[in-house]
Protein backbone atom coordinates (compact mmCIF):
# COMPACT_ATOMS: atom_id res chain seq x y z
CA UNK A 1 0.00 0.00 0.00
CA UNK A 2 1.04 3.57 -0.55
CA UNK A 3 0.79 5.29 2.78
CA UNK A 4 -1.43 8.16 1.72
CA UNK A 5 -3.83 5.83 -0.11
CA UNK A 6 -4.26 3.37 2.74
CA UNK A 7 -7.61 2.84 4.39
CA UNK A 8 -7.28 2.57 8.17
CA UNK A 9 -9.93 -0.11 8.45
CA UNK A 10 -9.56 -2.98 10.95
CA UNK A 11 -11.46 -5.29 8.59
CA UNK A 12 -8.82 -4.72 5.91
CA UNK A 13 -6.03 -5.39 8.38
CA UNK A 14 -7.74 -8.56 9.56
CA UNK A 15 -7.77 -9.94 6.02
CA UNK A 16 -4.09 -9.14 5.63
CA UNK A 17 -2.98 -10.91 8.81
CA UNK A 18 -1.36 -14.32 8.64
CA UNK A 19 -2.58 -16.69 11.36
CA UNK A 20 0.62 -18.09 12.78
CA UNK A 21 0.81 -21.90 12.54
CA UNK A 22 2.90 -21.79 15.71
CA UNK A 23 -0.32 -20.77 17.49
CA UNK A 24 -2.77 -23.00 15.66
CA UNK A 25 -0.75 -26.23 15.80
CA UNK A 26 -0.52 -26.53 19.61
CA UNK A 27 -4.16 -25.47 20.07
CA UNK A 28 -5.31 -28.11 17.60
CA UNK A 29 -2.93 -30.69 19.07
CA UNK A 30 -4.30 -30.41 22.61
CA UNK A 31 -7.93 -29.30 22.31
CA UNK A 32 -10.98 -31.39 21.44
CA UNK A 33 -14.74 -30.90 21.26
CA UNK A 34 -16.13 -30.19 24.72
CA UNK A 35 -12.90 -28.71 26.08
CA UNK A 36 -12.77 -25.25 27.67
CA UNK A 37 -10.08 -22.78 26.54
CA UNK A 38 -9.11 -19.67 28.52
CA UNK A 39 -7.39 -16.95 26.47
CA UNK A 40 -6.05 -13.62 27.71
CA UNK A 41 -8.16 -10.80 26.28
CA UNK A 42 -5.07 -8.84 25.16
CA UNK A 43 -4.02 -11.66 22.82
CA UNK A 44 -2.66 -11.27 19.27
CA UNK A 45 -5.71 -10.72 17.07
CA UNK A 46 -5.21 -13.66 14.65
CA UNK A 47 -5.13 -15.99 17.69
CA UNK A 48 -8.50 -14.60 18.77
CA UNK A 49 -9.86 -14.92 15.25
CA UNK A 50 -8.78 -18.57 15.05
CA UNK A 51 -10.35 -19.34 18.44
CA UNK A 52 -13.60 -17.56 17.62
CA UNK A 53 -13.99 -19.27 14.25
CA UNK A 54 -12.38 -22.66 13.78
CA UNK A 55 -12.08 -23.71 17.43
CA UNK A 56 -15.69 -22.81 18.18
CA UNK A 57 -16.83 -24.69 15.06
CA UNK A 58 -14.93 -27.71 16.35
CA UNK A 59 -16.86 -27.57 19.63
CA UNK A 60 -14.29 -25.89 21.87
CA UNK A 61 -15.66 -23.51 24.50
CA UNK A 62 -13.68 -20.26 24.31
CA UNK A 63 -13.55 -17.73 27.15
CA UNK A 64 -11.44 -14.56 27.50
CA UNK A 65 -9.95 -13.35 30.78
CA UNK A 66 -8.47 -10.07 32.01
CA UNK A 67 -4.66 -9.88 31.67
CA UNK A 68 -4.17 -8.84 35.31
CA UNK A 69 -6.09 -11.78 36.75
CA UNK A 70 -3.01 -13.59 38.08
CA UNK A 71 -3.82 -16.36 40.57
CA UNK A 72 -7.46 -15.31 40.33
CA UNK A 73 -7.70 -17.33 37.15
CA UNK A 74 -8.51 -20.28 39.41
CA UNK A 75 -12.05 -18.89 39.66
CA UNK A 76 -12.51 -19.28 35.87
CA UNK A 77 -11.12 -22.78 35.56
CA UNK A 78 -13.77 -25.42 34.97
CA UNK A 79 -13.61 -29.23 35.13
CA UNK A 80 -13.25 -29.24 31.32
CA UNK A 81 -10.60 -26.49 31.11
CA UNK A 82 -7.81 -27.97 29.03
CA UNK A 83 -5.66 -24.99 28.04
CA UNK A 84 -4.85 -21.56 29.48
CA UNK A 85 -3.38 -19.37 26.73
CA UNK A 86 -1.23 -16.43 27.84
CA UNK A 87 0.62 -13.59 26.14
CA UNK A 88 2.83 -11.24 28.10
CA UNK A 89 3.11 -8.37 27.55
CA UNK A 90 -0.23 -8.24 25.77
CA UNK A 91 -0.54 -7.21 22.15
CA UNK A 92 -0.76 -3.45 21.55
CA UNK A 93 -1.47 -2.45 25.18
CA UNK A 94 1.39 -4.31 26.91
CA UNK A 95 -0.23 -5.57 30.08
CA UNK A 96 2.17 -7.87 31.95
CA UNK A 97 0.72 -11.15 33.20
CA UNK A 98 1.77 -12.91 36.38
CA UNK A 99 2.78 -16.06 34.51
CA UNK A 100 4.06 -18.09 37.52
CA UNK A 101 0.82 -17.48 39.43
CA UNK A 102 -1.32 -18.40 36.42
CA UNK A 103 0.74 -21.52 35.77
CA UNK A 104 0.42 -22.66 39.38
CA UNK A 105 -3.36 -22.30 39.33
CA UNK A 106 -3.67 -23.99 35.94
CA UNK A 107 -1.46 -26.93 36.86
CA UNK A 108 -3.46 -27.48 40.06
CA UNK A 109 -6.41 -28.18 37.76
CA UNK A 110 -4.34 -30.24 35.27
CA UNK A 111 -4.64 -27.56 32.57
CA UNK A 112 -1.90 -26.89 30.02
CA UNK A 113 -0.31 -23.42 29.95
CA UNK A 114 0.67 -21.96 26.57
CA UNK A 115 2.37 -18.62 26.03
CA UNK A 116 3.01 -16.37 23.05
CA UNK A 117 6.48 -15.06 23.92
CA UNK A 118 7.13 -13.13 20.70
CA UNK A 119 7.59 -9.71 22.36
CA UNK A 120 10.39 -10.65 24.76
CA UNK A 121 11.93 -13.53 22.78
CA UNK A 122 13.72 -16.31 24.68
CA UNK A 123 16.59 -13.89 25.30
CA UNK A 124 14.55 -11.72 27.69
CA UNK A 125 11.99 -14.19 29.07
CA UNK A 126 12.20 -17.99 29.35
CA UNK A 127 8.61 -19.26 29.65
CA UNK A 128 9.38 -22.88 30.55
CA UNK A 129 11.41 -21.68 33.55
CA UNK A 130 8.30 -19.81 34.80
CA UNK A 131 5.85 -22.70 34.60
CA UNK A 132 4.71 -22.49 30.98
CA UNK A 133 4.30 -25.86 29.24
CA UNK A 134 4.34 -24.72 25.60
CA UNK A 135 6.14 -21.60 24.37
CA UNK A 136 5.23 -19.97 21.05
CA UNK A 137 7.28 -17.47 19.10
CA UNK A 138 6.92 -15.74 15.74
CA UNK A 139 10.33 -16.25 14.18
CA UNK A 140 9.15 -13.79 11.52
CA UNK A 141 10.04 -11.10 14.04
CA UNK A 142 13.43 -10.77 15.79
CA UNK A 143 14.96 -14.19 14.96
CA UNK A 144 14.64 -13.49 11.22
CA UNK A 145 15.00 -9.75 11.63
CA UNK A 146 14.77 -8.65 7.99
CA UNK A 147 11.03 -8.56 7.24
CA UNK A 148 11.29 -11.23 4.56
CA UNK A 149 10.23 -14.51 6.22
CA UNK A 150 7.01 -16.02 7.63
CA UNK A 151 7.95 -18.63 10.22
CA UNK A 152 7.04 -19.65 13.76
CA UNK A 153 8.52 -21.87 16.46
CA UNK A 154 6.97 -23.90 19.26
CA UNK A 155 8.82 -25.35 22.25
CA UNK A 156 7.44 -27.73 24.88
CA UNK A 157 8.53 -29.28 28.14
CA UNK A 158 9.14 -33.02 28.43
CA UNK A 159 5.55 -33.77 29.47
CA UNK A 160 3.91 -32.37 26.35
CA UNK A 161 6.61 -32.61 23.71
CA UNK A 162 5.52 -35.95 22.22
CA UNK A 163 1.87 -34.91 21.74
CA UNK A 164 2.92 -31.56 20.27
CA UNK A 165 5.25 -33.25 17.81
CA UNK A 166 2.59 -35.76 16.75
CA UNK A 167 0.10 -32.95 16.16
CA UNK A 168 2.67 -31.03 14.14
CA UNK A 169 3.31 -34.05 11.90
CA UNK A 170 -0.39 -34.89 11.46
CA UNK A 171 -1.19 -31.35 10.34
CA UNK A 172 1.42 -31.58 7.62
CA UNK A 173 3.41 -28.49 8.52
CA UNK A 174 6.59 -28.04 6.55
CA UNK A 175 8.84 -25.00 6.44
CA UNK A 176 10.84 -24.23 3.33
CA UNK A 177 14.61 -24.75 3.59
CA UNK A 178 15.33 -21.23 2.40
CA UNK A 179 13.12 -19.78 5.14
CA UNK A 180 14.91 -21.95 7.70
CA UNK A 181 18.27 -20.73 6.40
CA UNK A 182 17.23 -17.09 6.62
CA UNK A 183 16.11 -17.48 10.24
CA UNK A 184 19.36 -19.28 11.07
CA UNK A 185 21.22 -16.37 9.51
CA UNK A 186 19.15 -13.92 11.54
CA UNK A 187 19.81 -15.79 14.80
CA UNK A 188 23.52 -15.15 14.36
CA UNK A 189 22.97 -11.41 14.81
CA UNK A 190 19.80 -11.46 16.92
CA UNK A 191 21.53 -10.64 20.19
CA UNK A 192 23.17 -7.43 18.97
CA UNK A 193 20.12 -6.38 16.94
CA UNK A 194 17.70 -6.90 19.81
CA UNK A 195 19.92 -4.93 22.17
CA UNK A 196 19.91 -2.03 19.70
CA UNK A 197 16.12 -2.22 19.37
CA UNK A 198 15.83 -2.29 23.17
CA UNK A 199 18.02 0.75 23.77
CA UNK A 200 16.49 2.83 20.98
CA UNK A 201 12.93 2.01 22.02
CA UNK A 202 13.57 2.85 25.66
CA UNK A 203 15.22 6.14 24.67
CA UNK A 204 12.27 7.12 22.46
CA UNK A 205 9.62 5.87 24.91
CA UNK A 206 11.10 7.89 27.76
CA UNK A 207 11.39 10.96 25.55
CA UNK A 208 7.78 10.58 24.41
CA UNK A 209 6.58 10.83 28.00
CA UNK A 210 7.80 14.45 27.97
CA UNK A 211 6.18 15.43 24.67
CA UNK A 212 2.98 17.48 24.41
CA UNK A 213 0.25 15.61 22.63
CA UNK A 214 1.17 12.27 24.23
CA UNK A 215 -1.13 11.26 27.08
CA UNK A 216 0.54 7.95 27.90
CA UNK A 217 3.32 5.62 26.79
CA UNK A 218 2.57 1.91 27.10
CA UNK A 219 5.98 0.30 27.60
CA UNK A 220 6.44 -2.08 30.57
CA UNK A 221 10.13 -1.27 30.98
CA UNK A 222 9.24 2.32 31.92
CA UNK A 223 8.85 2.99 35.64
CA UNK A 224 5.59 4.79 34.86
CA UNK A 225 4.00 1.59 33.54
CA UNK A 226 1.53 0.11 36.07
CA UNK A 227 3.02 -3.37 35.62
CA UNK A 228 6.67 -2.30 35.74
CA UNK A 229 7.44 -4.11 39.01
CA UNK A 230 6.04 -7.38 37.67
CA UNK A 231 7.95 -6.94 34.40
CA UNK A 232 11.17 -6.26 36.33
CA UNK A 233 10.66 -9.36 38.47
CA UNK A 234 10.33 -11.80 35.56
CA UNK A 235 11.96 -10.23 32.49
CA UNK A 236 15.61 -9.43 31.84
CA UNK A 237 15.08 -7.07 28.90
CA UNK A 238 12.58 -5.41 26.59
CA UNK A 239 12.08 -5.32 22.85
CA UNK A 240 11.53 -2.53 20.35
CA UNK A 241 7.75 -2.33 20.19
CA UNK A 242 5.33 -0.32 22.34
CA UNK A 243 2.31 1.95 22.02
CA UNK A 244 1.48 5.57 22.70
CA UNK A 245 -1.83 7.18 23.57
CA UNK A 246 -2.49 10.52 21.91
CA UNK A 247 -3.92 13.27 24.07
CA UNK A 248 -7.40 13.25 22.56
CA UNK A 249 -8.30 13.97 18.95
CA UNK A 250 -9.94 10.70 18.01
CA UNK A 251 -9.41 8.76 14.80
CA UNK A 252 -8.83 11.90 12.74
CA UNK A 253 -5.76 12.75 14.82
CA UNK A 254 -4.61 9.12 14.71
CA UNK A 255 -4.72 9.10 10.92
CA UNK A 256 -3.05 12.50 10.65
CA UNK A 257 -0.16 11.29 12.83
CA UNK A 258 0.40 8.25 10.60
CA UNK A 259 0.10 10.16 7.32
CA UNK A 260 2.74 12.67 8.41
CA UNK A 261 5.45 10.07 9.03
CA UNK A 262 8.30 9.86 6.53
CA UNK A 263 10.73 7.36 8.07
CA UNK A 264 8.27 5.08 9.84
CA UNK A 265 6.51 2.80 7.41
CA UNK A 266 2.98 1.47 7.85
CA UNK A 267 3.03 -2.26 8.49
CA UNK A 268 1.55 -4.76 10.88
CA UNK A 269 4.56 -7.01 11.21
CA UNK A 270 7.52 -5.93 13.33
CA UNK A 271 10.87 -7.10 14.63
CA UNK A 272 12.68 -6.22 11.42
CA UNK A 273 15.31 -3.59 10.73
CA UNK A 274 12.84 -0.83 9.84
CA UNK A 275 10.62 1.33 12.03
CA UNK A 276 6.88 0.86 11.61
CA UNK A 277 3.69 2.46 12.94
CA UNK A 278 0.09 1.26 12.91
CA UNK A 279 -3.22 2.37 14.42
CA UNK A 280 -4.46 0.27 17.34
CA UNK A 281 -8.08 -0.89 17.48
CA UNK A 282 -9.49 -2.52 20.62
CA UNK A 283 -13.03 -3.10 19.41
CA UNK A 284 -12.79 -6.89 19.51
CA UNK A 285 -11.88 -7.08 23.19
CA UNK A 286 -14.42 -8.12 25.79
CA UNK A 287 -12.85 -7.51 29.23
CA UNK A 288 -9.63 -5.55 28.61
CA UNK A 289 -10.84 -2.53 26.64
CA UNK A 290 -9.11 -0.09 29.00
CA UNK A 291 -9.80 3.60 29.42
CA UNK A 292 -7.51 5.79 27.35
CA UNK A 293 -7.33 9.55 26.86
CA UNK A 294 -7.17 9.27 23.09
CA UNK A 295 -6.42 6.96 20.16
CA UNK A 296 -3.56 4.46 20.34
CA UNK A 297 -0.66 4.06 17.92
CA UNK A 298 1.81 1.18 17.99
CA UNK A 299 5.44 1.96 17.23
CA UNK A 300 8.08 -0.55 16.19
CA UNK A 301 11.48 1.07 16.69
CA UNK A 302 13.91 -0.20 14.10
CA UNK A 303 17.64 0.21 13.64
CA UNK A 304 17.61 3.78 12.25
CA UNK A 305 19.19 6.74 14.02
CA UNK A 306 17.22 7.66 17.14
CA UNK A 307 17.32 11.40 16.51
CA UNK A 308 15.95 10.91 13.00
CA UNK A 309 13.10 8.82 14.41
CA UNK A 310 12.31 11.45 17.04
CA UNK A 311 12.13 14.12 14.35
CA UNK A 312 9.72 11.92 12.39
CA UNK A 313 7.54 11.37 15.45
CA UNK A 314 7.44 15.11 16.07
CA UNK A 315 6.06 15.55 12.56
CA UNK A 316 3.34 13.08 13.45
CA UNK A 317 2.51 14.76 16.73
CA UNK A 318 2.31 18.18 15.06
CA UNK A 319 -0.07 16.79 12.42
CA UNK A 320 -2.20 15.11 15.07
CA UNK A 321 -2.46 18.32 17.05
CA UNK A 322 -3.49 20.27 13.96
CA UNK A 323 -6.11 17.65 13.04
CA UNK A 324 -7.46 17.46 16.58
Amino acid sequence: FKKNKMEYNPVVFEKLEEVNAAVTVPLLAFLAAGDHLLIVDSVYHPTRHFADTMLKRLGVEVEYYAPHIGAGIASLIKPNTKVVFTESPGSNTYEVQDIPAIAKAAHAANAIVMMDNTWATPLYFKPLDHGVDISIHAATKYPAGHSDVLLGTVSANETYWKQLYEGFCMLGCCSGPDDIYQVLRGLRTMGVRLEHHRQSALDIAGWLETQPGVAQVLHPALESHPDHALWKRDFCGSSGIFSIVLDGGGQKAQHAFLDALKIFGLGYSWGGYESLAVPVFLGDRTVAKGSYAGPLIRLQIGLEDVEDLKADILRGLAAAAAAG
